[in-house]
């Protein structure tokens, strides 16, 4: 038989078998029963289908990584890339283009180890890079207050380690899962507080990073410290959280690495205190179930430090409040019911047959919990309050808009926008103008808009525009106005 013949012969058999199987899906049985036989459709992704729809640039590494999961050893890597189009600032226009790469590794000992009595304990790292090179730095144009650098990856540039250590979280206490998580080693402050999903998403400094705090003292991606913090859970809604670190000075001088172990290298005994809380609760509202975040929080970094009008004072100190929610949900998409669904759509028999007599199932339905959307407009907000007599940002805020999905048929892409704000002591002010200084800081002001286009499960690419109204907090500095476009993907 020829090969063609072979190929129409497996058609007709497929075919035949299939008409087979619908005909016993209708066929009633000589007991009186009537037997349902669900057939299931399968389909084949091609490799590059599997690809592009995975959660991975590098894939599955021929199973190699799931292999890794199950062991307990996850692996990840994300690399972003900017470039910034200097429209017009101080220093004129030009383009910029900056970019960072993470690695991070997670242990999960009961795993690795086959120990249920280690069921909650985790070992972490991660490292990173980002590009150092003076191209890379849009604010050298700009000219705008670090905090409100257009870029958010100049802080701790080169190689730097940012994290390593452990993590215990209860599986159960008191009838709570993950009533109280333990986390120690060297750890990020910035990582472990002031934790605000949605304004990692914006480029600019002062909102993904700074939030109001890193303009007076180190509270930046870059800062790696050892400490550890406890995070109590006595319900679903309401958490706190406290952590100790060791402060020291030049903490995020790209020259350490994020090897500073043993703190102020050139003379320890400056190394100092830092400490931060923070409690709040997490409630979801309404039928439609808005997740939001309501917290506030404080911090304290010992470290000496004179005061703008030149008393020596030790220590500097701070508040603030976030206020994150949910606006809007869009309703969930309508799916057809599934075989066994019933008209209610929430329950599912958990048996396909059914007894003749008695017309009832052999098992009670499953009741299936209805997916919830996650489109819709998602807000979120912080205010920082510091003493003015030596914070140079004594007052800041941020807020920012984000809707996911606004345009149809492009579900996961994310419409942005968010302003931040902040005033410069006026202890300061004072200061320059006894000092001859004619123009002195005020505020600044930075506005940013974005369109996140999602383009698969692991990469997107971003354009987003500017605004920066006096950029250094004086009118010497002119306004700036940056365009660019952001990719990434995660490896």
């Amino acid at each position: 038989m020829k090969p063609n013949s072979l190929s129409v012969f497996g058609r007709l058999a497929t075919a035949s078998a299939i008409a087979f199987a619908s005909i016993l899906t209708v066929c009633p049985s000589h007991a009186g029963e009537v037997i349902v036989v669900a057939t299931e459709e399968t389909s084949s992704e091609s490799a590059l289908s599997q690809w592009w729809n995975g959660k991975y640039m590098t894939g599955n590494w021929f199973g190699l990584r799931n292999t890794l999961v199950d062991h307990g050893l996850t692996l990840t890597g994300k690399y972003d890339g900017v470039f910034y189009g200097v429209v017009d600032s101080e220093g004129g226009s030009r383009g910029f283009y900056d970019m960072q790469i993470n690695f991070g590794g997670e242990l999960d000992f009961a795993k690795a180890l086959g120990l249920e009595a280690l069921t909650g304990l985790k070992g972490f790292s991660t490292v990173r890079y980002r590009d150092s090179s003076s191209g890379s730095n849009p604010n050298n144009f700009v000219e705008a207050n670090g905090m409100f650098n257009p870029s958010n990856y100049q802080s701790g540039t080169q190689w730097r380690l940012l994290t390593f250590g452990l993590e215990y979280s209860t599986p159960e206490l008191f009838g709570i899962e993950n009533f109280a998580t333990l986390r120690g080693g060297w750890l990020q402050p910035q990582k472990e507080f002031i934790d605000q999903p949605l304004s990692k998403l914006f480029i600019n400094n002062a909102v993904n990073s700074a939030k109001g705090v890193g303009g007076n003292i180190p509270f930046s991606s870059s800062f790696s410290t050892w400490g550890g913090t406890l995070n109590l859970k006595p319900t679903k809604e309401f958490y706190f959280k406290g952590g100790l670190f060791m402060a020291y000075p030049q903490a995020t001088a790209s020259s350490n690495h994020g090897l500073a172990q043993a703190g102020f290298g050139p003379d320890p005994s400056q190394n100092g205190l830092m400490a931060m809380a923070e409690t709040g609760l997490t409630p979801k509202l309404g039928a439609s179930e808005l997740p939001g975040k309501y917290a506030i929080g404080g911090y304290y970094w010992g470290q000496q430090g004179n005061s703008f009008r030149g008393a020596d004072n030790y220590g500097q100190y701070g508040f603030y409040g976030q206020f994150d929610q949910m606006l809007y949900r869009e309703p969930s998409p309508e799916e057809p019911a599934p075989m066994g669904k019933g008209a209610d759509g929430k329950t599912v028999a958990s048996s396909v047959k059914y007894d003749s007599k008695s017309g009832k199932n052999f098992k009670e339905p499953v009741v299936v919990a209805p997916k919830l959307s996650t489109q819709g407009l998602y807000a979120f907000n912080l205010v920082s309050w510091a003493p003015k007599y030596n914070n140079l940002f004594p007052f800041y805020f941020q807020s920012g808009l984000v809707y996911e999905g606004l345009i149809p048929t492009r579900d996961a892409d994310k419409t942005m926008f968010s302003i931040a704000y902040g005033s410069y002591s006026f202890y300061n002010i004072e200061n320059l103008q006894d000092n001859g200084v004619v123009n002195q800081p005020n505020y600044t002001l930075i506005m940013e808009g974005d369109y996140r286009i999602q383009l698969n499960g692991w990469a997107y690419v971003m354009p987003f525009i500017q605004y920066i109204v006096k950029p250094n907090g004086t009118g010497n500095v002119a306004n700036a106005t940056v365009l660019g476009v952001a990719f990434g993907s995660t490896f």
